[in-house]
């Protein structure tokens, strides 16, 4: 341990390197170390290779770049960011460990958390994230780590070796912390994985994978988008072909040198003119995300529940009460719409008699509600709300440990009607408010101590499951018991 210019240090060794943290406050925090070569050159459009190490002690004061992407289309609910990204150097994970645990000798259980951002965005080493303050909370070590997205994690092209490669990425991750983490206090044999979004739909497909699901013992997911089904191999094959043309890479062309000779901006922009060509009101899905068949994802999620890959393994799983706001508060072609136009809309998801009764059977239940937020409701439950319940009913059915809990808080000063929204308890979860200056989830004249005091007790309650696998004075979810659904806000 050392100190310079009043800022206290630790080295920690790693399989590649020794590393330099930082303290703050009750924790030691270590961020930006390599997990992986950078993936560039001709590692870009490849599964993470081993990084080639380092000599002197590295150091992990600051987070690493971001991986390639575009503006996230949530700005508006969580606030607008610098771009940070940097293809060289953008594999990383950040280490978040209680002072205590490099001191004592005395190991901690684990979580490794992945972000949100729809496959499309997002970052590990961002402050909404910034873990020092839940492994300190909690007495348990926290791992965040970016993972290749859009175009450059889940362009489906197998013949250049392109298919899933940011799951890829984020096993590869698993791997490093099954290496390394015992050097920052944590026990590799006691791992939650966890996330938001897009990060809790990772979590499960890792923990559902026969490659990862050995080195998991527990589940934590919040707000997953179970209602998108994986991309079949047809659709990812029919969108990177226009993506090589929204590109001028014609039919002949070694389409892996083609892409690895054009700047990442360049392949960043053409996905963004990609997924303006595909939007359409009402459908939330990006261009790309995981393809079933392809490496982690062998199978579907029913499939492999079926198939017992989650059995024995505590989960702890919820929503926010209003997530699909966040997608359509600002979207006119949402706001606009007359019961006839939803049921249109609705209609090229779940066809003409699922839609009129659906949105009929959501009508009744909100009498007041206007067409744009009886349409908001059949998202939130069709996206997330329903398919989170069909997890838990299952597990819990099969004698699993399981919570389920929902996160109601919404600002008071709430403009846009977003509600408890999709994102709303980040902040909560990692006392990072000081994060969110833009955001309207966390306006109004009640923000600072009831809201930290709604932290404390969801981060509290969520850091008691990755300690114990339990959460005390909450009692187990059952199959279809409201009652057992916790409520936070």
């Amino acid at each position: 341990m050392s100190t310079v210019t009043g800022i206290e240090r630790r080295v920690v060794d790693t399989d590649r390197g020794k590393v330099r943290g930082i303290a703050e406050g009750e924790a030691f925090s270590f961020r930006g170390i390599p997990y992986a070569a950078s993936p560039v050159r001709e590692l870009r459009f490849a599964p993470a290779r081993p990084h080639p190490g380092w000599t002197d002690v590295r150091d992990a004061a600051q987070a690493g770049p971001s991986v390639p992407q575009a503006a996230s289309r949530l700005e508006r609910v969580q606030g607008r960011r610098v771009p940070d990204w940097n293809e060289d150097g953008s594999l990383t994970v950040n280490v978040f460990t209680p002072r205590s645990a490099l001191q004592d000798g005395v190991v901690r259980p684990v979580l490794v958390w992945w972000h949100g951002g729809g496959f499309t965005s997002g970052s590990g080493g961002w402050d909404w994230y910034d873990g020092a303050r839940l492994a300190a909370l909690g007495d348990i070590v926290v791992v965040t780590a970016n993972y290749r997205v859009g175009p450059l994690g889940y362009l489906y092209l197998p013949e250049i070796g392109a298919a899933n490669l940011g799951c890829q990425d984020q096993a590869a991750v698993l791997r490093w912390v099954r290496d390394n983490i015992a050097s920052f206090g944590g026990d590799p044999r006691a791992v939650t994985v966890g996330g938001q979004s897009a990060g809790a739909y990772s979590s499960l497909m890792l923990a559902l994978d026969p490659a990862t699901n050995a080195s998991i013992t527990q589940v934590l997911l919040e707000s997953g988008p179970f209602g998108l089904a994986p991309q079949d191999q047809h659709q990812a094959t029919a969108n990177a072909a226009a993506f090589l043309r929204l590109l001028d890479i014609p039919d002949s062309t070694d389409y892996g040198k083609a892409l690895r000779a054009l700047p990442a901006g360049q392949l960043v922009d053409a996905y963004g003119r990609l997924a303006a060509q595909l939007a359409a009101p009402g459908n939330t899905a990006p261009p790309m995300y995981p393809v079933l068949g392809a490496p982690g994802m062998p199978r579907t999620r029913q499939q492999a529940l079926t198939e017992g890959y989650l059995e024995g393994m505590p989960l702890l799983i919820g929503t926010t009460r209003d997530e699909t706001t966040a997608f359509f508060a600002f979207d006119p072609r949402i706001q606009n719409l007359t019961p006839d136009t939803a049921v249109q809309v609705l209609t090229a998801q779940l066809g003409p008699q699922a839609a009129k009764d659906v949105y009929e059977r959501h009508a009744a239940r909100l009498p007041q509600a206007t067409p744009a937020q009886i349409f908001i409701a059949v998202q939130t439950e069709g996206l997330f709300r329903d398919g989170s319940l069909e997890i838990a009913d299952h597990h819990a059915a099969e004698g699993n440990t399981t919570y389920v809990y929902q996160f109601d808080y919404g600002s008071a000063d709430d403009p846009y009607a977003l509600g408890a929204t999709h994102c709303a308890e980040l902040p909560f979860l990692f006392n990072t408010f000081d994060a969110y200056p833009d955001s309207p989830i966390l306006a109004g004249a009640d923000a600072c101590d009831a809201q930290r005091a709604l932290g404390r007790e969801f981060a509290t309650a969520v850091a008691e499951f990755v300690a114990t696998g339990s959460c005390s004075g909450w009692p187990p979810y059952a199959s279809a018991a409201a009652t057992r659904i916790r409520h936070f806000g």
